[in-house]
């Protein structure tokens, strides 16, 4: 892949593949994305219409979101995406939600949870009920997370989808209880269902690699002791979730999705460090565990991730060293405790 300057970089890394352009045409219907404002929305929807134009189709992409920032809504808009403003909390307004055919459902709560533990459970768990309630009808892909499995020695090649959840604090537990309720609908409506559990997307503002980076860069030390971690390029894991639409079943099915790579932080580190010119230091005896998924039912389905963490090491270094912006979004990846 050639780097060019950064916003020819974005619109490559923008572009859908071909086989999200032929998957694209096989899916029936409008798309519509509930909590669109979040870290994922934006890019997944901008190529879900990208797709869309590519296979000469006519198809609406609809975000809701509280659309709280106007700009959000504006940018989206001009993009070709139609926008709902609504609190999905709000029943009444819920209701007034069109019926569409295909539903990626990205709301959620995770940092702010401790102190805050009732709302967290409310979005994770009474939202997702009241969600499969309205849209029964629908293909649902539901975002979860890789937090409501259990760490594992980082020699176990990551956990799959037989292993049974144990999730590790209220996040997690809220995330695990998101699961059962839309597993609980699909099996009662019939409605086709697919829960995607990410660990952890990566992007050049954002992510795992953006706080390695960024500890490299500034010189601080970096914390081993959550030494080994799974990550995707958001491109890939956007692609992903789209073309799931084609995937979803009743009872609904579980899907882990992340890199194929059990990753070093310590070996991340280091490449970021020849990037800087900088040698990167290390605190702590790294731990025997880790929280790791397997995600070979994910490449089954959708082949490996077409960026590979080299290049996504190389297109996040240039992004710091260019001066790109970054979102103050930390993933906390080394939390162990489960308090966010």
């Amino acid at each position: 892949m050639h780097y060019g300057n950064l916003k020819q970089l974005e619109e490559d890394l923008l572009a859908p593949s071909a086989a999200l352009i032929a998957d694209i045409q096989r899916i029936q219907g409008d798309i519509m994305f509930l909590g669109i404002g979040g870290k994922m929305g934006p890019s997944m929807a901008t190529l879900a219409v990208r797709a869309i134009r590519a296979a000469g189709i006519e198809k609406k992409v609809i975000g809701v979101s509280r659309f709280s920032d106007k700009n959000v809504e504006q940018s989206l808009n001009i993009l070709g995406i139609e926008t709902i403003a609504c609190d999905l909390l709000d029943q009444g307004q819920l209701q007034k939600l069109p019926q569409i055919p295909n539903i990626i459902y990205l709301a959620g709560h995770k940092f702010g949870t401790t102190g805050n533990e009732n709302f967290t459970w409310a979005m994770n768990t009474f939202l997702p009920g009241m969600v499969a309630s309205h849209f029964k009808a629908s293909n649902i892909v539901a975002f979860s997370s890789g937090n409501v499995l259990p760490f594992v020695p980082v020699t176990d090649g990551g956990i799959s989808e037989e292993t049974t959840p144990e999730p590790i604090g209220e996040y997690a537990q809220s995330c695990l209880g998101r699961e059962r309720i839309f597993e609980y609908f699909s099996k009662k409506n019939g409605t086709p269902t697919l829960i995607y559990r990410l660990n952890y997307a990566v992007d050049f503002r954002y992510g795992v690699l953006v706080e390695i980076a960024k500890a490299v860069k500034e010189q601080r030390p970096i914390d081993l002791t959550s030494q080994n971690v799974n990550v995707i390029w958001q491109g890939d894991a956007n692609e992903i979730a789209l073309r799931s639409l084609l995937h979803c079943t009743s009872p609904a099915k579980i899907l882990n999705v992340t890199g194929p790579e059990i990753l070093s932080t310590r070996w991340i580190a280091e490449r970021f460090g020849e990037h800087f010119n900088i040698t990167p230091t290390f605190v702590n005896q790294a731990a025997e565990t880790a929280l790791l998924n397997n995600a070979s039912e994910c490449h089954r389905l959708f082949g490996y991730p077409k960026t590979t963490i080299r290049e996504a090491i190389d297109i996040t270094a240039k992004w710091f060293l260019e001066g790109g912006d970054l979102w103050n979004k930390d993933t906390h990846f080394q939390e162990r405790k489960g308090k966010f």
